[in-house]
């Protein structure tokens, strides 16, 4: 118990458990709406391509979080839009025209990362992650990400659930799907940037969808699996800094993503309905009619 107070000794220490778990919590909460609506690989491909966004910004800015956030946030936004437009003006579909510019992306950010000059801060830890680098305006970036985020999934909930189960009942509904569609894809880049600093642009597609993933083998109701996901994410964030801090040397970032991997593993073996050990448990039903063909 001493060793794990020894951890709110310290200011910095506090300030990185504050940011961790607020990035934790929306990431958690925004992920079961990644995973049900299939766009894990897309939010990978956006979280890639925010690297020269942060480049540019650190050249024009220098360590401003600021001038980080805006990077990225064009950066990812101009994949993603140009995606969208590359599709329909061509006859690669979305996902190929995806992948085609966010390996662009991400290595014209390889790239600018060479050419930057040496800073006090390694650029190198928006790849991995370093969350106890955080500062005030990176909480204060983490704070407004969230009040925007949570809040509005909350708040158009319902053409969310419908467009997310069936995009052809939510049309009929009179649902805008393509209007909720990049809803989703400019929370994700919100979210996304604002995990840059904690868990770095390779990890932070794990903080986002590890969570929801675990939820969605442990229950069926949405409302769960999302709240669910939002205080596993949060909580895991906490364990996996408290690791970071007793372990020197292992990134913040690494320790999270590792928490969530043994939620996920526990989940998928031990889950009382959809765990393996369950499943395995199970006896195989068969239907009357054929138990009455076989018997014949």
């Amino acid at each position: 118990m001493s060793a794990f107070g020894e951890i709110f000794e310290h200011e910095w220490m506090r300030r990185a458990l504050a940011g961790g778990a607020l990035i934790g919590f929306t990431n958690g909460f925004l992920g079961s709406f990644i995973v049900l609506r299939r766009m894990s690989l897309m939010a990978d491909a956006l979280s890639h391509s925010m690297l020269p966004g942060l480049a540019v910004g650190l050249l024009f800015f220098g360590l401003s979080p600021g001038g980080l956030f805006l990077g990225g946030l064009v950066a990812a936004l101009f994949v993603a839009v140009g995606a969208m437009l590359l599709a329909r003006g061509s006859r690669l579909k979305e996902d190929t025209s995806l992948a085609v510019l966010y390996t662009v992306s991400f290595s014209i950010g390889v790239v600018l990362l060479q050419m930057l000059p040496p800073t006090q801060v390694d650029i190198k830890h928006y790849l991995f992650g370093s969350v106890l680098g955080l500062g005030d305006a990176d909480l204060w970036i983490a704070y407004g990400v969230a009040l925007v985020v949570v809040p509005g999934l909350v708040l158009f909930q319902r053409p969310l659930i419908l467009t997310l189960f069936d995009p052809a009942v939510a049309r009929s509904q009179g649902v805008r799907v393509g209007a909720v569609h990049v809803m989703l894809i400019v929370a994700s880049v919100l979210t996304m940037i604002s995990s840059a600093q904690s868990v770095g642009v390779i990890l932070m597609l794990g903080l986002l969808v590890t969570p929801a993933a675990t939820m969605y083998l442990l229950t069926d109701n949405f409302t769960r699996m999302t709240w669910g996901g939002a205080i596993l994410g949060s909580l895991s964030s906490v364990v996996g800094l408290a690791i970071s801090y007793r372990f020197d040397g292992l990134p913040s970032g690494a320790a999270i993503v590792l928490v969530l991997g043994a939620c996920f593993l526990c989940a998928w073996l031990f889950g009382p309905r959809y765990g393996l050990l369950a499943r395995m448990r199970k006896p195989r039903h068969f239907h009357e009619e054929s138990l009455q063909r076989w018997e014949k």
